[in-house]
């Protein structure tokens, strides 16, 4: 079966092939498709279903869509920046400025637990089939790792590493992304098969 990745991030490309190996997955780029949708939703899973959809439709039924949508929740902030993780300063500033504003508002806090959750769908016109992973850990008090990008030089694991301070594999081992490429895999097994 081929499917349509709602990305042209070839990290992520990677990532969601190795685990749904089974399946020819294609990204944006692959099949000459030049959008970038909206991300306006509420919820990971809002932007997540809203991409699938426009990209289906786009295709003209070229294939099922895998869309995904993630970010950082802290607990503290009430969940912040939440949907709004890469967007919450503006678009034309640094990773490492993003980083710097978060830890300075978890420093105000004694609670400094926070999670990456990931929201992946798959569309085909009839079926939505949802998988999610979660990522539990902390705010690290200083940016550190230079292995990464995003939020991933403080966001600070219970072994007490940035995922900025594990490889490549390490860090696609037990990222919220990979889990929840497998949950959604076992599930599209269980109804697609």
């Amino acid at each position: 079966m081929v499917m349509i990745l709602a990305t042209n991030n070839l990290g992520k490309l990677k990532e969601i092939r190795e685990i749904l190996g089974e399946y020819k997955i294609y990204s944006l780029r692959e099949m000459g498709i030049d959008v970038d949708v909206e991300e306006d939703g509420k919820t990971f899973l809002e932007n997540a279903k809203k991409k699938a959809i426009e990209i289906y439709k786009i295709a003209q039924c070229n294939g099922p869509v895998i869309a995904d949508d993630s970010g950082l929740c802290i607990n503290c902030l009430n969940g912040f920046p939440g949907v709004m993780t890469h967007r919450f300063l503006g678009e034309n500033v640094t990773d490492r400025m993003r980083n710097e504003y978060l830890i300075n508002e978890v420093n105000k806090y004694t609670d400094r637990s926070a999670q990456v959750i990931c929201n992946l769908i798959y569309y085909d016109g009839t079926n939505e089939i949802i998988g999610e992973g979660i990522l539990n850990g902390f705010i690290s008090k200083e940016c550190r790792g230079e292995n990464g990008f995003g939020f991933d030089e403080i966001f600070e694991l219970p072994n007490g590493l940035t995922l900025a301070e594990l490889s490549h594999d390490e860090k696609n081992e037990i990222s919220a992304r990979s889990m929840a490429i497998k949950d959604l895999k076992k599930k599209m097994n269980k109804i697609l098969k």
